[in-house]
């Protein structure tokens, strides 16, 4: 029985989780240049969502462990729809004429300088995370039937090692070209790659965690022997 025949008590409340995620680290924390002390690299500036969008590629690891890479690319494209229609909707809202109150005018723009950069922010993010996604879910669906299912800490960091690298590599400058200083859309893009791997090593008890409980619930452990991997395939 394939993937696209069965249904599963738990995949979709993690399909709900995984875009819920990432709206938010994308709206509410991408456009905020933080800063973090690293050891090698000084004091550095980041984006403050990626204090939890690295939470996104770990279940896009336990969706692609547990019910295989047709399942997980339902859910990248579900997220791709979710940011498409964010993205929209913070265009129309900044567009909207604002009230004439004196409160209104005062908060037009602080909502430009929030959400005005969104349809950037949102282009750079579709593109950085539907690549980002789709290479790691295929990494580690492929490496899943290199190691015959053993050792799942491996699949899941070097899955992320270049998922990450390749969502690094779009997102700042997609989203922040022109807008921050070019050093600093380097030194960010860096500083997130190493700590959203970072994260991936931090959280792969958890992630084994899940992983262990959804296999033993969901009566599921798919290997993708037969999978199609054309990302525009729909079918599970």
């Amino acid at each position: 029985m394939t993937a696209g025949q069965r249904s599963y008590r738990y995949y979709d409340f993690v399909m709900a989780a995984f875009v819920t995620v990432l709206i938010c680290s994308n709206f509410i924390g991408a456009a905020k240049q933080a800063v973090v002390d690293l050891p090698v690299l000084g004091p550095t500036p980041f984006g403050a969502g990626v204090l939890f969008f690295p939470i996104s590629y770990i279940f896009g690891d336990i969706l692609t462990e547990v019910y295989g890479y047709g399942r997980d690319r339902r859910v990248v494209w579900a997220g791709f729809g979710a940011l498409a229609f964010a993205s929209f909707m913070a265009w129309v809202v900044v567009g909207l004429p604002p009230g004439p109150s004196e409160y209104m005018q005062t908060y037009q723009p602080a909502l430009e300088s929030v959400f005005g950069n969104a349809w950037r922010i949102a282009a750079g993010s579709m593109i950085a995370f539907w690549c980002g996604s789709f290479v790691n879910s295929y990494v580690l669906a492929k490496m899943k039937l290199w190691t015959e299912g053993k050792w799942l800490w491996t699949r899941t960091i070097g899955s992320t090692i270049a998922g990450e690298l390749v969502d690094s590599a779009l997102f700042y400058g997609i989203a922040f070209y022109g807008i921050w200083a070019t050093s600093d859309i380097v030194k960010v893009a860096m500083a997130q790659y190493l700590l959203k791997t970072g994260w991936e090593i931090v959280m792969t008890p958890i992630t084994y965690r899940v992983v262990g409980f959804l296999k033993r619930a969901e009566h599921e452990d798919y290997y993708d022997r037969h999978t199609n991997f054309n990302p525009f395939a729909l079918k599970a």
